[in-house]
């Protein structure tokens, strides 16, 4: 029947007192008797049968044609060349309606056909898809498969810079990686995102991708995120790969520089240099892959229990970060759970701990008050203004390096990728 509602199709669903409007969404197994429809939105919804009146179908949904999996190269041979790594994420995706979510893209043409303004200023030399992964099942292995594959494009003579495209979730974690794996990069390296798929009016591809073009055909060489700057489709930036962090879960300039500034404002086909960065260069770039992965994340909250850290050395972790209080303290030996002893008799046994702040922006400094003088000197490391994620990614890449306590403090204070800071801006 013409008007009998089918997944895909736009429809009004008319209860007692109300009605909404969206995409009829194919239910699971476990949703029996429940009707889904993706509001205007862009969120799922649900409605048990017997409490819907009728379904009226506003627009039939469209069959998806199959598209060709042949990249269709520009051969244009005066704009310039640029590869892209395709890894997943929201901005490889679109909307499914039959399933209430996305699917990620399949084909590097259709990536290029849902975003031609995207590309009309370059020629897509080489694409690689990667994996098509939700940020949040990536780990080391994957950002060792993303470096090889960078590192192989910026060491071609033929290709302006490389661009990535990636999830959210754990893109700064990702930047942070490819910024300690990738010495001397040569050319610009472009992580970008979206927090909206492309069906959404809303969207942030669009603007982010045109302003990634632009930075990957730019003089900034270096690991950069590209995203919104505001809430606006106005203008992008180009952020530090090791400096930056998802700020906020879905507004469009969730990704901040944190003690420190931009490399650049863009607007698509202009570039406003903002701080220092490395120039383009013709030298090799070197891959710098060895990863300890026994390596951990902690939070220090009130209470909690130092015993924690014998479970990481019982399972074999060579290093910790642990998240701590303002500029530096945890409770001490006068607490009724004291960590004083306890970090000190870890570090005695070998295991780096360093120490970040929970406060994100600002210095951690031990030595300001008597807690932290007294944690400073069990032989914890304080890593001055180090984001916590990317003083997780670095100390699982120094221990790839040297496992001697005196070597890796020394590594984890210098500046290898603009992670540290020395002097904090506002």
């Amino acid at each position: 029947m013409e008007n009998t509602p089918m997944f895909g199709d736009y429809v009004r669903i008319n209860l007692i007192k109300q009605t909404y409007e969206g995409f009829l969404l194919e239910s699971s197994n476990e949703d029996k008797g429940i009707v889904l429809i993706k509001l205007n939105s862009g969120y799922n919804i649900g409605f048990y049968q017997k409490d819907i009146l009728n379904i009226e179908v506003i627009k039939k949904g469209e069959i998806p044609k199959k598209e060709s999996t042949e990249l269709q190269k520009d051969s244009n041979s005066k704009k310039p060349n640029i590869a892209i790594i395709m890894t997943g994420g929201t901005i490889g995706a679109r909307l499914n309606p039959k399933k209430g979510g996305v699917d990620y893209i399949n084909t590097p043409e259709s990536l290029f056909k849902t975003y031609p303004e995207a590309f009309k200023d370059v020629n897509i030399k080489e694409v690689e898809v990667l994996f098509k992964k939700d940020s949040s099942d990536l780990d080391y292995k994957d950002w060792k498969k993303i470096a090889k594959t960078a590192e192989k494009f910026l060491n071609n003579s033929e290709i302006q810079g490389v661009i990535i495209t990636h999830g959210t979730d754990t893109l700064h974690y990702t930047s942070s990686a490819l910024s300690f794996f990738l010495k001397n990069v040569n050319k610009p390296v472009v992580l970008v995102y979206s927090q909206r798929s492309i069906d959404r009016a809303s969207s942030d591809a669009n603007l982010n991708l045109q302003c990634a073009t632009t930075a990957v055909i730019s003089d900034i060489a270096e690991v950069m995120i590209v995203g919104h700057a505001t809430t606006n489709d106005d203008y992008c930036y180009a952020m530090p790969g090791a400096k930056v962090r998802k700020m906020h879960s879905s507004r469009r300039d969730a990704f901040k520089v944190i003690n420190g500034k931009p490399y650049a404002k863009i607007i698509p086909g202009q570039i406003t240099r903002i701080s220092g960065y490395h120039l383009r260069s013709k030298g090799k770039v070197q891959l710098d892959l060895k990863f300890e992965e026994k390596v951990a994340l902690l939070k220090f909250y009130p209470g909690q229990d130092p015993e924690i850290l014998d479970y990481y050395f019982e399972k074999g972790y060579k290093g910790i970060v642990i998240e701590m209080f303002g500029l530096g303290q945890a409770a001490t030996k006068e607490a009724r759970l004291g960590w004083t002893k306890k970090l000190k008799e870890m570090t005695e046994k070998g295991m780096i701990i360093c120490a970040t702040t929970q406060t994100i922006y600002g210095r951690i400094d031990p030595l300001v008050y008597s807690a932290g003088r007294e944690l400073y000197h069990t032989g914890i490391i304080y890593l001055e203004d180090m984001i916590s994620e990317t003083a997780f990614v670095k100390l699982g890449w120094v221990l790839g390096k040297t496992n001697d306590p005196k070597e890796v403090k020394e590594l984890m204070l210098k500046s290898i990728a603009g992670e540290l800071n020395y002097r904090l801006e506002e």
